[in-house]
């Protein structure tokens, strides 16, 4: 389990990276397929997709400047909240 989270933590991490590196090339004027490009050589099987590629250019030429995803509509990642926490404590007291 723990390598299993280590591995999913790296992942995240080179995705993120690539972000960054996506943005970078933008702002350089390199177009999306030079972009990937360069992610394959650098990353080999672990780039991100050319589609992913040119989703963030798209976003960087709408003027979007964070590298992070958007928030979507579904569970949420983690069910630790204020708000269920209050929960807890409330259910514990009546015990």
């Amino acid at each position: 389990m723990t390598n299993l989270k280590s591995d999913c933590e790296k992942a995240r991490h080179c995705e993120m990276e690539q972000r960054v590196n996506i943005k970078f090339c933008f702002k350089l004027g390199k177009t999306a397929t030079e972009t990937h490009e360069m992610l394959v050589k650098v990353y080999s099987v672990d780039a991100v997709s050319k589609k992913c590629v040119f989703e963030w250019f798209k976003r960087f030429r709408d003027r979007e400047e964070d590298v992070k995803d958007e928030l979507r509509s579904g569970r949420p990642p983690t069910s630790t909240t204020p708000d269920n926490i209050e929960r807890v404590r409330r259910m514990l007291a009546d015990d």
